[in-house]
């Protein structure tokens, strides 16, 4: 699918509007060359402790070098082990790195499929381009995301393990051994793949409260801003929200509600987008998240597919019938602030709120510290995010069939 299908055209503002062409020889999933470990890791058990520290990698993982005078080499899946790289590495100093974060999910029907795959190799295109690494065409990577599950996901998922699922984490790192400020003239794009455990989900019937435990951003720690890199996957965009994701633990919270501004504009909550369920003061129900238009949200995959979910099925022209009881929903994107949501609290407009993403999918939020008070969220009083926690399951697991999965062929295992 073109990136454009998925992310607004603005993401690709400083490269006349598309992607950079990728240089010759393209990248070509028909070439690549295996190489099978010869000594296999234990698959851990499900319910293993370990599995929480999200450091056990499967056996294999891809590995494809690019340089601005021969463009991508051949791609290889070879054992998963250590990189090699100059000290001088573009990545090591100017941050030239991007990666997706997406997971293969092992169906009831014994099926592995990924979720909306071409949003993600669509939205590592646009991060590639943001952070000037080479193009590429993003079926071809999404074919070596299919060759790695194929290799890996029989043993490491097997149909016994219905349910779980491995995280997958494409990447491209420049490797120029140059210390000029430049674009990179070498990278590497490499795919590995973690063991994931079934996720927890809140009990959103638990009283008031229950839920993820946010806190808000100082005024003078941003995570993103109008016109810089939001938008993009990128390395840069993490590691230096680490030490607020710190503060937020020492506060007794699970994450940073990140605001913007002197007014406190709402943007991601921690590493996840963000949704407040309200009622206007015109008595209108309303899903609402940050809007894409600055480039201080990342497009995430979940966020979008919470958002055509609701509106096919929660809207007042909703396709399917609602179960009884539940109210329709307006689907918002706009901008809103913290002082927006203190007022809804105030005047008891609050119904919910939760955070979307690949990790976590979908986990209501209970409770927002922000400066000296805490907004109480009554996640119990909406039934809308069990539907959608249930819907996403549902077609992520193949209970219910949906254009929206792709499913991996397993037959020949490479």
């Amino acid at each position: 699918m073109a990136p454009e299908d998925f992310l607004p055209a603005s993401v690709f503002r400083l490269t006349d509007g598309k992607p950079f062409p990728p240089t010759s020889p393209k990248l070509d999933a028909s070439k690549t060359k295996i190489t099978r470990t010869e000594t296999p890791k234990q698959v851990p058990a499900l319910d293993a402790p370990e599995l929480s520290a999200h450091n056990i990698f499967t056996d294999h993982m891809v590995y494809v070098r690019w340089t601005a005078a021969s463009g991508w080499e051949d791609p290889t899946i070879i054992p998963h082990g250590p990189l090699s790289l100059p000290p001088s590495a573009s990545v090591l100093h100017y941050a030239t790195a991007c990666f997706e974060g997406m997971k293969a999910y092992r169906g009831h029907d014994g099926k592995l499929r990924l979720f909306r795959p071409w949003h993600n190799t669509a939205r590592m295109l646009a991060s590639a381009a943001r952070i000037s690494l080479p193009s590429f065409d993003p079926d071809e990577l999404l074919k070596l995301i299919h060759q790695l599950c194929a290799l890996d996901g029989p043993r490491w998922l097997p149909s016994t393990a219905t349910g779980s699922s491995l995280y997958i984490r494409p990447t491209i790192v420049g490797t120029d051994d140059s210390l000029g400020f430049q674009g990179p003239r070498a990278a590497i794009l490499f795919i590995i793949m973690s063991y994931w455990p079934s996720p927890v989900v809140s009990d959103v019937g638990a009283g008031a409260g229950a839920g993820l435990r946010l806190w808000t951003s100082d005024k003078d720690t941003v995570r993103a801003w109008p016109g810089g890199s939001g938008s993009a996957k990128l390395a840069a965009n993490y590691g230096p929200s680490i030490l607020a994701h710190t503060q937020a633990k020492r506060h007794g919270c699970d994450h940073v509600l990140w605001l913007f501004g002197c007014d406190g504009r709402v943007t991601e909550a921690g590493a996840m987008n963000f949704f407040v369920i309200w009622r206007t003061e015109k008595g209108l129900l309303q899903l609402v998240t940050p809007s894409l238009d600055e480039h201080t949200i990342l497009a995430g995959v979940t966020r979008q597919s919470v958002l055509d979910l609701a509106r096919e099925r929660l809207s007042l022209s909703a396709s399917v019938d609602l179960p009884n009881g539940v109210e329709p929903v307006e689907s918002v994107e706009c901008t809103f602030t913290i002082h927006d949501i203190a007022k809804a609290a105030e005047e008891g407009r609050l119904v919910a709120s939760f955070g979307v993403g690949t990790a976590a999918s979908v986990v209501p939020v209970g409770e927002i510290h922000h400066e000296s008070k805490k907004i109480v969220v009554e996640s119990n009083a909406s039934p809308h995010i069990s539907l959608l926690q249930r819907w996403m399951a549902n077609i992520t697991c193949g209970r219910e069939q949906s254009s929206w999965t792709d499913v991996v062929d397993e037959s020949g295992s490479l």
